[in-house]
């Protein structure tokens, strides 16, 4: 039996996704749900004689749904580069408070933590 990894191109037909790989002439399924695509490439790839180590699945989208998605990562990614700078901020104010004599109370009402949350982060 063979092994390799293959690519399962996926494309919405009548609440299905419809399956083919390329790589393995004459697999063709079906799937209700995205998760489920890797068992059932893997499954009708048996059938066909054929071990798959990896399965990518690629879906195919019409061109809104890809910027519609590209910008969902996007703003994702602003979202995390924007949350590590709070995070980088909210330390610097807690050594800063700390350093000048504030309690933990008093820190974790200006920075808006928990006086638990402050104590980790000043371990940190």
């Amino acid at each position: 039996m063979s092994v390799q990894d293959v690519h399962a191109r996926v494309t919405r037909d009548n609440g299905w996704w419809a399956i083919s790989v390329d790589e393995i002439p004459g697999l063709f399924s079906q799937a209700r749900r995205l998760d489920q695509v890797e068992a059932m490439v893997r499954d009708a790839a048996g059938l066909l004689g054929f071990e798959v180590a990896g399965v990518e699945i690629v879906p195919t989208l019409d061109a809104d749904t890809k910027e519609m998605l590209a910008e969902l990562e996007q703003a994702r990614q602003d979202a995390e580069e924007k949350q590590r700078a709070a995070s980088n901020l909210t330390r610097q104010a807690i050594k800063r408070f700390r350093g000048e004599g504030l309690t933990l109370r008093d820190i974790a009402s200006l920075v808006g933590l928990s006086q638990q949350r402050v104590s980790v982060l000043m371990k940190q």
